[in-house]
């Protein structure tokens, strides 16, 4: 009987491995493309184009047409522990930028601690302007965007003249000085730019808070910049992000008068997408200021493990389930391929799966072995190579990754994004299972909820103690 157990868990390992072994095969290849295109690049604009025109920095970007007011949305249900500072990190940021600037903070009125907190921080800044959504909260962030559409459209009547630019931001962002100027120079050009967004770790969760930084760094430092030079759409990170006005004028006359669909879960990476197919094109930029920083916004993600699950949740039924359904697959040969890298993410989450569960397996064969319970077939030539060759594709992931991190926050960290790998695939695992759930129940009436992500802390008070 017990021989026969190891036998029925010998023939489910080598199905499993199987299975894992041709699909991590599949991905890694996948991955690979995009790193080789990203090298390429960078040796290119390395040994040719940066010889004759060295890269700028922020400060060195020329003007594109006349400075006019940069219109600031901030969505806010929720978010009192952290809106004030974010306000009062933008007011000493940006006092000196010489920009003109209104930042619109959607509240609610069942939500008065909010409110209370941004009229609080306007005492300081005559540029913050407090919107009153006209329904109780809390709705989806698109719901209030659009509310802030209006309300600057109401402005702009008053004005006698458009904005230039809507930039997007979280309530528990930290913005960057040079932001603006960015903005201001650059969204002209295409139409939408993105700036890196770089997470902080928060001192008590090095693993969860941790992975965001380990996955930002490659994204906004390779996957988007391949995304751009192979001229498929950006998807906007919701954050850090700047859409000219008459471009978000012209979404908002395709969706009645919204310009955020109040529907989607993930309304930032339909906007990029849409931009892209309304002829937009995004620039993904990267710049450094006058010391040599990364122009960037940095933010504090989840660091606990429940949270970080439900909000992975909230962007895997957005981008690859749900995103499927509302977006379909348009575009180029280049822009389908850019789609089917954001939504093969729930097929590696089963995939990472079986790995896992293939290692339990061979751990508990190995075990019958050394007992002399059991006797473990050896493994066919085939499969043997298969494995060595996801192993070595593993190791160069894992290299990659610590490149990227390496590059951003440094050498320790870049060790660290190692071991953090096994915590963002178990976090990706989890989520695959909770949103293949609500999705499928979904299909059968049961509508998409949204969940927000709790915000408790931003950089600027992990730095400084506001």
């Amino acid at each position: 009987m017990v021989h026969k157990i190891f036998s029925i868990l010998e023939m489910v390992q080598h199905e499993l491995l199987l299975f894992g072994a041709v699909f991590l095969l599949i991905g890694a290849l996948d991955d690979l493309g995009v790193d080789i295109i990203w090298g390429v690049r960078a040796i290119y604009r390395r040994l040719i184009v940066y010889r004759n025109h060295p890269p700028l920095t922020a400060r060195q970007l020329p003007l594109m047409g006349d400075c006019g007011l940069l219109a600031v949305f901030v969505p806010a249900w929720g978010e009192a522990m952290v809106i004030g500072a974010m306000l009062r990190n933008c007011t000493r940021s940006w006092s000196d930028s010489g920009y003109t600037y209104r930042i619109y903070v959607g509240c609610y009125p069942n939500d008065p601690d909010s409110a209370a907190a941004v009229i609080d921080a306007a005492r300081s800044n005559m540029h913050i302007r407090l919107v009153l959504v006209d329904h109780d909260g809390p709705t989806t962030k698109a719901d209030c965007l659009n509310r802030l559409w209006q309300a600057l459209l109401a402005d702009e009547i008053v004005r006698g003249r458009k904005a230039k630019a809507i930039i997007l931001h979280d309530a528990e962002d930290a913005v960057h000085g040079d932001e603006l100027h960015v903005f201001d120079c650059l969204v002209s050009k295409g139409g939408a730019v993105q700036l890196p967004v770089t997470p902080v770790r928060t001192p008590n969760s090095r693993w969860i808070s941790g992975h965001y930084c380990d996955e930002f760094a490659e994204a906004h430092g390779k996957n988007m910049v391949v995304r751009e030079a192979l001229g498929a759409a950006l998807p906007l990170a919701g954050v850090a992000c700047a859409i000219e006005r008459n471009l978000m004028g012209r979404l908002a006359q395709r969706n009645n008068g919204r310009p955020f669909d109040p529907n989607s879960l993930t309304e930032d990476y339909e906007l990029g997408i849409r931009i892209g197919a309304a002829g937009g094109r995004t620039i993904m930029a990267r710049l450094s200021d006058s010391q040599g920083r990364l122009v960037a916004t940095r933010a504090c993600f989840p660091d606990t493990l429940q949270t970080s699950v439900r909000q992975k949740t909230r962007w895997l039924i957005g981008i690859a389930l749900a995103g499927w359904d509302r977006l379909g697959w348009q575009g180029n040969l280049m822009q389908k391929w850019m789609l089917l890298q954001d939504r093969k993410s729930i097929l590696a989450a089963i995939v990472l799966a079986t790995a896992y569960i293939w290692i339990v397996l061979i751990t508990i064969l190995a075990v019958a072995e050394t007992e002399g319970m059991h006797h473990t077939a050896p493994l066919s030539p085939l499969l043997l190579s298969l494995l060595w060759l996801n192993t070595a594709l593993l190791c160069w992931r894992l290299g990659v990754r610590a490149g990227f991190v390496a590059a951003v926050y440094g050498p320790k960290e870049a060790l660290l994004s190692i071991p953090r790998s096994v915590v963002s695939n178990i976090i990706a695992i989890m989520a695959a299972r909770r949103a293949t759930v609500a999705y499928v129940r979904h299909i059968f009436g049961r509508p998409l909820v949204w969940d927000k992500t709790a915000h408790h802390s931003v950089p600027e008070t992990l730095a400084r103690g506001d």
